[in-house]
């Protein structure tokens, strides 16, 4: 019979615990957070000492009822959460709701779920650390406050359902800064030549010491060349190593499966979580480098008896942060002999990725044989080099991937005589910063001391989920490049194209996040200030070792915020919409301006005040606020222009839209893209408007007086009344089915889900 009660986060957790505890022990999960604050509501007590008001939500009622049933039958406690500032306040709060002592309560933490390491924790069981629920207490609360005071002014000054945070805002003002950043780049181009020899029937690239500024540098350069003779001048051989990285945090582990796996960062996150509570990893949340003895003999002893002796070097890695008390090892498998875990491919994928990095961290440097060949010319002192890089030694490679493909230069003395075969001098671009990348902004925020590695998963889903950011590929645009080509005695012109500012994958800012980022920087420059960020996570820091208190923390802060808040209700709305006066109509001499609107950027002609209501157009294609022109603007304002007319006379308007430029004709909308809707003819929009009704003709494959269709979609042919829609199966030729069978099919198929209705607008 059991006497004893463990109490663990998640029911997976609490599944693999209980194959380690005998009969004596009873595992319960409590579901993450038993209590915490009100959904709706401040729930703070901010005039006395910022008290929290917790409750138990209504979803864990249930749960607290169970638990407390259990302890019933089960006297003694063990508290297990995981050993985190969050898993301490999980326990906190589970005395709260069971009516236990905090301080005589036994809590037990590890860092792998292993039996030995259980073992362990039951026989070192120590009391909650109140300390570290202070400052997970003071991060809750403060976020709260942020949030709850500062969310309703963007409501009212910007647009419904923002959201601001602590970590957040400044998450999408690096995305914003970077955007603007890489908007006014200025680049310049410049020229790197390289000389192609041969050498025994081998090839053997070399490039110039220095790029040069222009093409009339690297044409004079080529000039110079046409005749002269070049040699081996000097060569430079000497080994080279690379280390091995350290074993994963919870940041670069986000990193890499980012980079390797192509896994989101709450993807990885899920994963790992899995992992863990699995037993199959050590405890994911962590900022720790540190590996624990036993686990580095475990690694020695494989690596040693799977690779050799020679594979092997013992290293540990010191933690970078100053404050790594989330926990005390890095991640890496609990079983360096599992070679494989995972309940599915991608758990697979992201336990063998911490397995080889584990592993690779103990293991011996990678050796490379390095060679530089210094070509002098008779015509001038420009120096020519190759360069070379053979790999001598595997070592960590052997597991951790990351190795380039040799070098192999040919076979030369100092003093050969060198046959040219061609010179090539390619006109190359500066090119502006990368947008983020999940992986990058992660890199970012952690170099930056904002918000922790766990928090980063949670912290941009919301501000993908908010609208301030979209993850998608960025266009590229095409450019020409010069190219000069020296050969056989003679400079020939060439031009080559390439596309540059393509991505994939990319963060990119919405207008609304250029809207919020402005507002929060000019009326709450504090929040969104990196420096203050990193100092309030020092702050929790210092809470946690017990430097300061968590009040007198928060009263200063707040000291400094709520005045902000009482402030911004002066700002008008027409302020925040960054209204951009670009001149006046010259027939109706109304102003004309660039301004963010309800959804989007637009212009306006006419002022909102004035009784006749003012007109509005998208702005051009390419364009933004800052940069748009009036006479761009004049035009928009031709929108929708009368192309010409049908065959049968029916007009054909031209304009832009949500999704970009079209023509109308009746209700038939018809995607002109590329083209532009102020310079498309009628014989352009007859062609396509011709081409849209083929598609139409084509689309029925039968029609019934009762309005229902067969239509054939874009994923194969279907029934559809207008409100309902049936699949076809393969068995049924949709051109012989007939309307009753139609009506049939439409009523066995499920309803529709209905679309969750826009909140409005203020």
């Amino acid at each position: 019979m059991s006497k004893n009660l463990v109490i663990v986060e998640s029911p997976a957790k609490a599944k693999t615990i209980e194959k380690f505890l005998g009969n004596d022990f009873m595992v319960k999960s409590s579901f993450g957070h038993i209590r915490d604050l009100p959904a709706k509501g401040l729930s703070i007590d901010v005039e006395n000492g910022f008290i929290p008001d917790y409750e138990i939500p209504a979803s864990k009622k249930k749960v607290v009822s169970e638990l407390k049933q259990s302890l019933k039958d089960n006297p003694t406690v063990w508290l297990a959460s995981d050993e985190d500032r969050e898993g301490e306040a999980i326990a906190w709060h589970l005395c709260a709701a069971l009516k236990l002592d905090p301080k005589s309560a036994k809590r037990i933490v590890f860092h792998e779920i292993t039996k030995s390491a259980i073992d362990q924790a039951v026989k070192n069981p120590r009391v909650v650390n109140e300390k570290l629920v202070d400052a997970q207490q003071a991060r809750r609360i403060l976020d709260r406050l942020v949030g709850y005071e500062l969310s309703p002014v963007l409501w009212k000054k910007i647009q419904r359902g923002l959201s601001a945070g602590r970590v957040q805002s400044v998450a999408v003002r690096l995305i914003v800064e970077r955007e603007r950043e890489i908007k006014n780049f200025q680049s310049k181009s410049q020229f790197r030549v390289s000389a192609h020899f041969e050498v025994n029937g081998q090839a053997l690239k070399a490039e110039l010491a220095k790029a040069l500024p222009d093409a009339k540098t690297a044409l004079e350069l080529l000039e110079k060349l046409k005749n002269a003779n070049f040699k081996v001048d000097d060569i430079d051989q000497k080994p080279g190593s690379r280390n091995p990285s350290a074993p994963f945090t919870t940041s670069s582990l986000q990193q890499e499966a980012s980079t390797k796996l192509g896994f989101s960062v709450k993807q990885t996150m899920t994963l790992a979580q899995r992992l863990y509570e699995n037993g199959h990893i050590t405890y994911i949340r962590t900022d720790s480098t540190n590996l624990s003895d036993s686990s580095i003999s475990a690694m020695a002893e494989y690596i040693n008896s799977e690779y050799g002796e020679r594979y092997h070097q013992v290293r540990k890695y010191k933690t970078k942060s100053a404050s790594a008390q989330e926990a005390h090892e890095a991640i890496r498998p609990s079983n360096i002999r599992a070679l494989e875990a995972g309940a599915d491919s991608q758990q697979i994928k992201l336990y063998k990725l911490i397995w080889r990095r584990a592993l690779a961290s103990q293991m011996a440097s990678a050796q490379f044989d390095r060679s530089e060949i210094k070509i002098a010319n008779s015509s001038s002192s420009d120096i020519f080099i190759a360069k070379g890089e053979i790999l001598s030694f595997d070592g960590y490679l052997k597991v951790y991937g990351g190795g380039k493909d040799d070098v192999i230069l040919p076979e030369v003395k100092i003093g050969d005589q060198l046959q040219l075969d061609y010179i090539r001098g390619v006109e190359t671009y500066d090119r502006p910063p990368a947008r983020y990348s999940e992986a990058s902004l992660v890199r970012k925020l952690e170099e930056l001391g904002i918000g922790r590695p766990s928090t980063y998963a949670p912290t941009i889903s919301t501000i993908q989920t908010r609208g301030y950011i979209e993850k998608s590929d960025a266009e590229g645009v095409k450019r020409k490049l010069k190219n000069l080509i020296l050969k056989n005695g003679r400079i020939s012109h060439e031009e080559t194209e390439e596309t540059t500012g393509a991505e994939r994958g990319k963060l990119l800012p919405t207008y609304i996040a250029d809207v919020t980022t402005d507002f929060l920087v000019k009326h709450f420059g504090e929040i969104v200030n990196y420096d203050f960020t990193a100092k309030a996570e020092a702050s929790f820091d210092e809470i946690a070792e017990g430097k300061i208190g968590w009040q007198e923390m928060l009263k200063k802060f707040y000291g400094s915020f709520h005045p902000l808040i009482e402030k911004s209700a002066d700002v008008s709305r027409e302020e925040t919409s960054q209204a951009r006066l670009l001149g006046h109509d010259p027939k109706t001499k109304k102003p004309i301006m660039a301004r963010y609107g309800r959804f989007s950027p637009m212009l306006q002609k006419g002022e909102t005040e004035s009784e006749e209501k003012p007109a509005f157009a998208p702005l051009p294609e390419g364009t933004g606020i800052n940069s748009v022109t009036l006479e761009q603007a004049l035009e928009m304002f031709k929108l929708p222009r009368e192309v010409g007319k049908t065959e049968d006379g029916k007009p054909i308007l031209a304009n832009i839209g949500r999704f970009g430029p079209y023509v109308q004709v009746d209700k038939i909308y018809i995607s002109i893209k590329p083209l532009d809707p102020l310079t498309i003819d009628e014989a352009k929009a007859r062609e396509l408007y011709a081409e849209k009704l083929e598609k139409e003709k084509n689309k029925y494959i039968r029609q019934f007086d009762s309005g229902i269709s067969i239509i054939n979609g874009p994923f194969g042919p279907y029934i559809t009344d207008g409100k309902k829609n049936a699949r076809i199966t393969k068995d049924l030729k949709p051109e012989e089915l007939d309307e009753q069978t139609c009506k049939e099919l439409l009523a066995a198929a499920p309803a529709r889900k209905k679309r969750p209705k826009r909140r409005p607008s203020k």
